[in-house]
């Protein structure tokens, strides 16, 4: 029993760390504690709560994770510390060891967290916990997730799970195999999102367009029946595979009412010999035809490539034919990852290794070679008239909120900033602002 009296008055902090997925997994933590009276602690408040969501994508991340929870025990002397995500469901014994951690939970394991708290704050049990992980195979249920946080947009958890085992990878040992709910159930939680005030909603998962393994539903189909729910104005879909990105769902994107001109798509490298030893489902050249046939149905689209360097078996001839395809492509931006060693990946066997000092080199070229074609993409644009929509901004500051093809955009400050929170606006694209991650923009009338 539940003992929801313990929980009136208490305070909690989040951090996160990852990608879309976990931000919006730690909004429905959130959203769950807040409807037991729990409130987000202020600024410089000690909380009765800490929740840090992990990844561990690389031994950098798992780094920055260890380095999170040392920081919020500090801030927060006192508060129940608990740790989740994909670091803790991989290496719980070693999180659990971390001075002031109290309970550990795996991937599946959220349903646990109000019990324990309960059971700790009623005197139960003991302070200190322990952690609840499942094993991969075990596994099989699909946590839903829809939440907005302190953002705009919501985010749809629409799939959680991959089959692929790429060999550089561990997010199927975290994570468990492919599997997700009903399009039915998604688009009644779109419609409560409607409710709650949402205008954009986000699809997450870890691989989406793998969507249907559980039912029998297709990916596509997913999207139609999401693009009828009234009262959201767009969608963006956070990442698809290459294989999976199907002419069909281009095709609907490029004449959809809601779905935004805008694509995330791994690459990770564009040299076929590294693509095998990947175990990727896909080659080069299939890579370039989606990009092609995006732009080819969407002119204006936002297009953003994931990219590792220095994986095993990238030889120097390998890694510039990666930055030769990607400097050919019209893409906007990439997201540049070095390799990280991950303990019982088949990378592990790969014998060629690249040492760090390349790595970093790499990574340099690639990142150059992002910040000059967003800068062209943002530039070809100054002038034009977009319509955009503000997100709310921190008293004294400027306005920015997104174009439908994600170019980010910045209104000056002004007193009547705060009635366009979450409003759909015409505005004038101007030149850079300062720091020239955004375009300056003029509210039409």
């Amino acid at each position: 029993m539940i003992d929801t009296s313990a929980f009136q008055g208490k305070s909690a902090a989040y951090f996160t760390l990852g990608c879309k997925l976990n931000f919006s997994e730690t909004s429905t933590f959130g959203k769950m504690l807040q409807e037991l009276g729990v409130r987000t602690a202020e600024k410089g408040e000690r909380a009765d709560i800490c929740l840090i969501n992990t990844c561990s994508v690389t031994e950098v991340a798992d780094h920055k994770c260890r380095q999170a929870i040392h920081r919020l025990v500090r801030q927060h002397p006192g508060a129940f510390v608990v740790v989740t995500g994909c670091y803790a469901q991989l290496k719980p014994e070693e999180v659990v060891k971390i001075e002031g951690v109290d309970l550990v939970l795996g991937s599946n394991e959220k349903a646990s967290l109000v019990e324990y708290l309960s059971n700790a704050w009623s005197g139960s049990i003991g302070h200190k916990g322990g952690y609840f992980t499942q094993k991969t195979k075990d596994i099989t249920s699909f946590a839903p997730s829809c939440s907005r946080g302190n953002r705009t947009r919501f985010f749809l958890k629409v799939q959680d799970g991959c089959d692929y085992f790429c060999t550089y990878c561990t997010i199927p040992y975290a994570r468990g195999f492919s599997r997700n709910p009903t399009i039915a159930s998604l688009v009644r939680q779109a419609e409560q999102a409607v409710a709650d005030g949402g205008r954009e909603i986000v699809l997450t998962g870890v691989n989406i367009g793998d969507f249907g393994k559980t039912t029998g539903e297709k990916f596509t189909d997913l999207v139609r029946a999401l693009d009828e729910v009234d009262g959201i104005s767009r969608y963006r879909i956070s990442s698809l595979e290459p294989d999976l990105l199907s002419d069909e769902l281009i095709d609907y994107c490029a004449h959809s009412r809601a779905f935004m001109p805008h694509f995330h798509i791994p690459l990770q490298s564009g040299s076929n010999e590294v693509l095998k030893l990947m175990h990727r489902h896909y080659d080069r050249e299939l890579f370039a035809d989606k990009i092609a046939r995006i732009k080819e149905a969407m002119p204006d689209a936002f297009i953003g490539v994931d990219v590792m360097v220095g994986c095993r078996g990238e030889t120097q001839e390998c890694f510039e034919q990666t930055f030769e395809l990607l400097q050919s492509l019209p893409v906007t931006q990439l997201h540049v990852f070095p390799y990280s060693e991950r303990p019982g990946t088949a990378a592990l066997k790969i014998p060629f290794v690249v040492d760090e000092k390349e790595k970093k080199l790499r990574s340099k070229r690639l990142l150059e070679l992002s910040e000059r074609k967003t800068l062209d993409f943002y530039a070809s644009y100054i002038g034009s008239e977009a319509e955009v929509l503000f997100e709310k901004a921190p008293r004294g500051r400027s306005m920015h909120g997104f174009t439908r093809n994600y170019i980010r955009v910045e209104l000056p400050v002004s007193d009547s900033l705060p009635e366009y929170d979450n409003q759909l606006l015409k505005v004038r694209l101007g030149e850079f602002n300062h720091d020239k991650t955004a375009l300056k923009a003029v509210l039409y009338g």
